[in-house]
């Protein structure tokens, strides 16, 4: 399966700020309103992949990315895995599940600003 989702993926660790409980007035720490939004945005392109997979899969992603900016690949990629378990793409994202996450890359090329997800089942010889 092929996921296209024409947006730059957002970190949550590098987005995280410190909010106020209303209610209680105290303090934790939440997700930025640029990954919240980017998250909602996702949520659009991936209604209609809702399958809860919870066999073994590769999870291959592709960042193409629009400048040269320094981006750690480990935080884009939990952050994938999250919004993917958060619509119901797949059922949990532990590695009885995302087995792998061979091939994933990020790429420059300007003006271009897309994620690819390419989820792959697993063989069961893949699956010891």
């Amino acid at each position: 399966m092929i996921i296209k989702i024409p947006l730059m993926c957002r970190p949550k660790k590098n987005s995280q700020q410190i909010l106020k409980n209303k209610k209680t007035g105290k303090y934790f720490i939440g997700q930025s309103e640029l990954y919240t939004n980017f998250e909602q945005e996702c949520g659009y392109y991936l209604l209609k992949y809702k399958k809860n997979i919870n066999t073994p899969v590769n999870l291959k992603c592709t960042f193409y990315v629009k400048d040269k900016r320094k981006r750690d690949i480990v935080n884009l990629l939990n952050a994938i895995q999250d919004i993917l378990v958060e619509y119901g793409v797949i059922a949990d994202d532990n590695y009885n599940i995302v087995k792998s996450v061979d091939g994933s890359r990020i790429i420059y090329e300007k003006g271009r600003e897309e994620t690819i997800i390419e989820i792959e089942e697993m063989n069961a010889n893949d699956n010891k």
